[in-house]
């Protein structure tokens, strides 16, 4: 079991990096805090291999990653075809 902890993106909406709470994010390349933005620290949570998360599918990849990388980039989901659509045909006038 690890003591992890969860930062959120403040420039990347639903973008998440989990990092050993000791070393918080002293392992993550700076290249990627640069992309990642401003880091806010959501939580820190006990995590064990067979424990599921919400948008981690591979709750043992994650904890690999933070031990041989320092860090586990949680994207954010995929947008659904519809929503990209969704503004495609408003009119340039009128109420926005």
């Amino acid at each position: 079991m690890k003591i992890i902890s969860v930062f959120r993106s403040a420039r990347k909406d639903e973008m998440y990096l989990y990092v050993d709470k000791r070393e918080q994010l002293e392992r993550v390349p700076e290249a990627l805090l640069e992309m990642f933005g401003q880091a806010e620290h959501v939580m820190d949570m006990p995590l064990k291999a067979d424990r599921k998360l919400a948008r981690v599918k591979d709750t043992q990849k994650l904890l690999d990653e933070v031990g041989e990388k320092g860090y586990y980039l949680q994207m954010p989901p995929q947008k659904e075809e519809y929503m990209l659509d969704l503004f495609r045909d408003r009119p340039e006038t009128g109420v926005r």
